[in-house]
């Protein structure tokens, strides 16, 4: 899939873009950096091509969790809120980042959020600005309407498997008083109902796939994999060039224009701050040379909490069933095989709600993510027992509406 050159060790490249991590956000800034062919771009990923088979079929997102290979397996430091405990941070370590390895749901967020976010001094990112590029980006299997796209580069489709749980799920919430919603990505996003997912005919649509793909044949773009940035260089205030290592070799590349970084919300700001760009008593302490007195790079980066509550089925119409069942499990198999359909084609969530735990909250504060198997945590075994799970997810801390 990537136009990969080697190139001899030491070598200085030289393009008008170098853009650090193949990403989510890296794939599409590759994609759009070089579609007009005047300007050549390089593209660095710490990580492998995205061969392995289980990025491709949506429940393979359960294969990945913990696969080395692609996935940077981070933990936190011992949380004081959590008695201490650390908490597994899985993040995309390939072509795609995280988009190649996670659960493929298509959410975009309140529109609340995004006015509140142009409310304080953020212009152009309320709600009615960014709807247009959502719907340039996104092919909606729906079709096109107020609130979707069609055409774009991002498949966003309905899940392909009945699930009578998953129904369940959503006749349950509306009977508790929580409306039907058919489309989280519509007028509202509070409710209860299914998902959509990235994926196109039952494969996962990573940014890899969806953006970086249709530009490798470009002969302006080059992409080298296995490569990690160590340090952004500064011809005073301007990133001039990146220093990274590829097997094991030092490499550097050469920015006419700009450096872009786009190594997601962890590898981001460590490789800033490794480039003297950071809170300057902290550098300091490391013995980098301050670039920039960037106080808030490394900072505020706030994670929600989930809680996830398994339930034993009296039925056994669950997943932890078919793969417990050599028959089933190959049944499964071939009918994702010929029809791309059925078991394989779930996601980390089939059905699932947002709601206020206060009326009086402008917009919801939880999200629940339904998912018809379970297990004791995610990326290990299925229970031996029929069983699916609800994980429920704080969407914002308490006193922090909006924020």
């Amino acid at each position: 899939m990537v136009n990969n050159k080697n190139n001899n060790a030491g070598e200085t490249l030289e393009f008008d873009y170098v853009i650090v991590g193949a990403g989510s956000a890296g794939c599409v800034l590759a994609n759009r950096l070089s579609a007009d062919g005047k300007h050549s771009v390089l593209l660095l990923e710490a990580g492998p091509e995205d061969r392995n088979i289980w990025i491709h079929v949506p429940i393979g997102y359960g294969k990945l969790f913990k696969e080395k290979s692609v996935n940077w397996m981070y933990q936190t430091e011992p949380e004081p809120g959590l008695n201490g405990r650390q908490v597994f941070q899985p993040r995309g370590k390939v072509l795609g980042g995280s988009s190649s390895i996670n659960g493929l749901l298509y959410v975009r967020g309140q529109h609340e959020d995004y006015d509140r976010w142009r409310q304080h001094g953020n212009a152009g990112w309320g709600y009615d600005d960014v709807l247009p590029y959502f719907k340039r980006a996104e092919d909606q299997q729906r079709g096109a309407d107020k609130y979707h796209g069609v055409g774009g580069p991002l498949p966003v489709s309905d899940w392909r498997h009945h699930d009578p749980l998953s129904e369940a799920f959503v006749r349950a919430a509306a009977e508790a008083g929580i409306p039907t919603n058919p489309d989280f990505n519509g007028a509202t996003q509070e409710g209860a109902g299914f998902f959509q997912t990235t994926t196109r005919r039952g494969r996962r649509a990573s940014s890899a796939w969806s953006y970086l793909r249709p530009a490798l044949t470009r002969g302006n773009l080059r992409v080298e994999t296995s490569a990690l940035a160590q340090r952004i260089l500064f011809d005073g205030k301007r990133a001039s060039a990146v220093e990274y290592k590829q097997n094991g070799q030092p490499r550097k590349a050469m920015a006419r224009k700009e450096v872009l970084v786009s190594s997601g919300a962890y590898n981001s700001p460590q490789l800033l701050q490794l480039s003297g760009v950071g809170p300057a008593e902290l550098l300091k302490q490391h013995g980098i040379d301050v670039v920039l007195d960037a106080q808030g790079v490394g900072n505020d980066l706030q994670d929600h909490l989930q809680v996830r509550i398994v339930t034993r089925c009296l039925q056994r119409v669950t997943l932890n069933d078919i793969v417990n069942n050599p028959l089933r499990r190959i049944w499964a198999g071939a009918h994702y095989a010929a029809l791309r359909r059925g078991p394989l084609t779930i996601a980390a969530g089939t059905s699932g709600a947002f709601f206020k735990t206060n009326p009086r909250l402008a917009s919801p504060d939880i999200q629940i993510h339904f998912i018809p198997f379970s297990t004791d945590k995610m990326g290990e075994k299925l229970h031996p027992f029929s069983g699916f799970s609800a994980s429920v997810c704080q969407l914002r801390r308490a006193g922090a509406e909006g924020v």
